[in-house]
């Protein structure tokens, strides 16, 4: 990798509505996870930000949220209330791109789904029938952990335990 410091930033939505769960399927030409199902979202844009007041003198803040809210409307068609923040994970694209994904979920709030050229289907599901899809790895764990929030109704919190695992030697 030439510079060690650059990646591309990514954001995703887990939207809930009426119990269920929207995914949606990729396009089979997208150049990654082509026609796996997934979740909206997208990539941060320089002009999500350049072109907008600063918010301070030096900085623009809720950049993430806004390209994330800019990305569901172009992708979906939808609004959604308030965005929680649910975890982060980094890969390495096949082209060789690092990325780093910031996850949320929210409530539904308006429109009706309507795909962008970058999606070729969509359902809404609970999360036993999410896992009848070819999703994106991690995808279904980060909606099981969404529906443990609502279960459990904990503000949002999520506790993670790491998974401790023992290896024991051969003799």
């Amino acid at each position: 990798m030439e510079n060690r410091e650059l990646h591309r930033i990514v954001s995703t939505a887990i939207i809930i509505k009426d119990g269920k769960y929207l995914i949606i399927k990729r396009s089979p030409t997208k150049k990654v996870f082509p026609g796996k199902w997934t979740v909206p979202g997208g990539g941060l844009e320089t002009d999500d930000y350049i072109n907008m007041s600063k918010t301070t003198k030096d900085h623009w803040y809720f950049a993430i949220e806004k390209s994330l809210r800019r990305e569901i409307k172009e992708e979906v068609g939808l609004e959604v209330k308030k965005l929680n923040y649910l975890l982060d994970l980094a890969f390495i694209r096949p082209d060789g791109i690092p990325v780093i994904t910031l996850s949320y979920w929210g409530y539904y709030k308006s429109g009706k789904v309507k795909l962008d050229e970058d999606s070729v289907d969509f359902k809404w599901v609970i999360l036993k029938e999410a896992k009848n899809y070819d999703l994106i790895a991690g995808i279904w764990e980060e909606i099981e952990m969404v529906d443990k929030i609502l279960r459990k109704g904990n503000n949002g919190r999520i506790e993670y335990r790491k998974k401790q695992t023992t290896i024991k030697p051969r003799l």
